[in-house]
């Protein structure tokens, strides 16, 4: 009696040993192959078990070997049963432990791993407990174990069984919850990077915009060749600081950055500045002087406004950039440079090249990568942060401490800002410096009170486009015609048309040959034709049927030309 409860007594000592042991094993990692495996293996060595391992289940009732202990590799791989296939199945699916006292004579035995085949003579018996977590089925442990004449009993091996199925069952519950936690995060990061874009920023430039985050990656990609460059957009969006960007990200970065305004020299001061000159020269050319391409050899030439050049010097640039070689003025000997040229401009020049007013060989030649600078008006969002930075840098040079209220902030938001971040950096410093207090409100901007001259001037320029042209009350410039040696025939391009005439003092010089006095359009004193029809026809017969050269003609804008001679259904003559 005493030996029986002493036996019992270290049974349920050494059964909550296992417990512990099992339990330690299972808390030190996530890793539930690994911590299943260490606690079969401390099971099977400590209660004298032959072989033991975990099926897990997976989608559709299928069940897979997650670890084993005394089963080789290619017997783990049979490890794979469907809900209700043999013991193992047959424990998954109805969730009930069961065990059996020799497999060899137990029909639903399948054998997949051979475990009957390696004790032919002795008894082999059987353990299956389901393992559990939230109240369903993951899974099935199993056990198997010499069972001489069936006569081991096994109610301690299959209490203990229950209680290392709930741990494992605890184990897998949490280690399926981290998964499924870090999935989920890993999908949001991946979600965000597809939404927003990593952000390249670039000094002195301030955008965190969708279309200016667009500019940034273009520039960043630019940045490291030699390609010629072509910035485009509004007036004040920024394309001298866009050009600057490019030239700091690049391997020239270390020499020289030349800016050039190409609309404020006229066509002989321009070429003097970029090409240079020799002594003598013209008058005043008292030295050699260099030029602007030679000034940012090894550098980068930034050509400001390059659609306002003339036709006479777009010839000359496009020698240039094919060559890489000029001659300066006055002088004979080429001169080679290693220049990047990043070229700007406001302008439509597709518009120009079909209207004759830009070179199509230098369109090709400098339209080779184009970025396209969005106005200010596209991305709002970038209006606070930009706004402060103006402000930022007011308050250090006037050492201030001004801030915007909110409702200020919004009145920057919302304008349409024609003038884009040079109008919005001009307003800013205006309004901070008018500012009596320390905080700017939305009242102290002078849209507020109807005193923007910005926003006067935008106005006008909307009426302007949608008024219609009245060609009767705009006056005609007095048309120039070739001299008879010219062989010009009174058509030609802007530079080569021949001095004024004037039809005041020889009335026959705007005779064209090609009304004769009894033609049916009238004319007034002074040989013009009255109406507006026939004063459009007879512009663009005398400019060629080029719209542009007639619009100059009669002093009114290309759109205007244009929607008059829609107007009135004048078909363009091709040539």
């Amino acid at each position: 009696m005493v030996n029986t409860q002493i036996t019992q007594m270290s049974e349920s000592r050494r059964e909550l040993n296992a417990v512990y042991e099992v339990s330690k094993t299972l808390a030190t990692s996530l890793d539930v192959g690994k911590t299943f495996r260490e606690a079969l293996n401390y099971l099977v060595q400590a209660f004298d078990w032959r072989r033991a391992f975990v099926v897990i289940a997976e989608g559709e009732g299928r069940l897979r070997g997650l670890c084993a202990v005394g089963l080789t590799r290619e017997e783990q791989q049979r490890l794979q049963f469907e809900s209700g296939e043999g013991i193992v199945g047959r424990v998954y699916a109805n969730g009930i432990q069961v065990m059996v006292p020799n497999v060899h004579v137990e029909p639903l035995f399948l054998n997949r791993t051979g475990g009957a085949d390696q004790s032919p003579g002795a008894g082999v018996a059987m353990l299956v407990t389901p393992i559990r977590a939230d109240r369903r089925t993951v899974g099935v442990l199993a056990i198997d174990c010499l069972n001489p004449g069936e006569r081991r009993g096994f109610s301690g091996d299959l209490q203990l069984l229950k209680m290392v199925a709930t741990l494992m069952g605890q184990a897998l519950l949490l280690n399926r919850s981290v998964s499924a936690a870090h999935d989920s995060l890993q999908d949001e990061v991946r979600r965000m990077h597809k939404v927003l874009k990593p952000s390249k920023q670039i000094e002195q430039v301030v955008g965190i915009s969708a279309p200016m985050q667009d500019v940034f990656e273009q520039v960043h990609q630019v940045a490291p060749a030699r390609t010629t460059v072509l910035l485009r957009g509004e007036s004040g969006t920024g394309k001298e600081v866009i050009a600057r960007a490019i030239h700091n990200l690049s391997p020239r970065k270390r020499d020289a950055f030349v800016c050039v305004n190409c609309a404020a020299l006229t066509e002989s001061l321009l070429e003097s500045e970029l090409f240079g000159h020799e002594k003598g020269a013209f008058t005043g050319a008292q030295a050699q002087r260099k030029g602007r391409f030679e000034m940012a050899h090894g550098g980068t030439l930034f050509l400001d406004e390059i659609g306002d050049i003339s036709a006479a010097f777009q010839a000359k640039l496009l020698r240039v950039l094919q060559e890489r070689e000029f001659e300066r003025v006055g002088g004979s000997a080429p001169v080679k440079v290693d220049v990047r040229l990043i070229l700007a401009t406001n302008r439509n020049l597709e518009t120009m090249v079909q209207a004759g007013e830009f070179r199509a060989d230098l369109y090709y030649r400098i339209n080779v990568v184009s970025i396209q600078l969005p106005p200010l008006r596209e991305r709002r969002e970038d209006i606070p942060a930009m706004a402060k930075h103006f402000l930022e840098r007011f308050n250090r040079e006037n050492m201030r401490a001004i801030q915007f209220s909110p409702a200020a902030m919004r009145v920057l938001s919302s304008c349409y800002w024609p003038g884009n971040v040079r109008e919005l950096e001009n307003c800013v410093e205006r309004t901070a410096t008018m500012a009596h207090d320390n905080v700017i409100t939305d009242l102290a901007f002078p849209c507020q009170s109807n005193r923007c001259l910005t926003q006067v001037l935008h106005h006008n320029e909307r009426i302007d486009a949608v008024r219609p042209v009245r060609l009767v009350d705009i006056p005609i410039t007095e048309v120039p015609m070739a001299p008879p040696h010219s062989g010009a025939g009174g058509g030609g391009g802007d530079a080569g048309m021949p001095p004024f005439a004037d039809s005041r003092s020889d009335p026959a010089a705007f005779d064209d040959g090609m009304d004769e006095p009894g033609d049916a359009i009238s004319r007034s004193d002074d040989g013009k034709p009255e109406g507006e029809r026939e004063r459009l026809v007879w512009a663009m017969e005398r400019c060629g049927w080029v719209q542009a050269k007639a619009a100059r003609l009669l002093k009114i804008s290309p759109r205007q030309m244009g929607y008059a001679l829609q107007k009135h259904e004048i078909e363009v003559r091709k040539f």
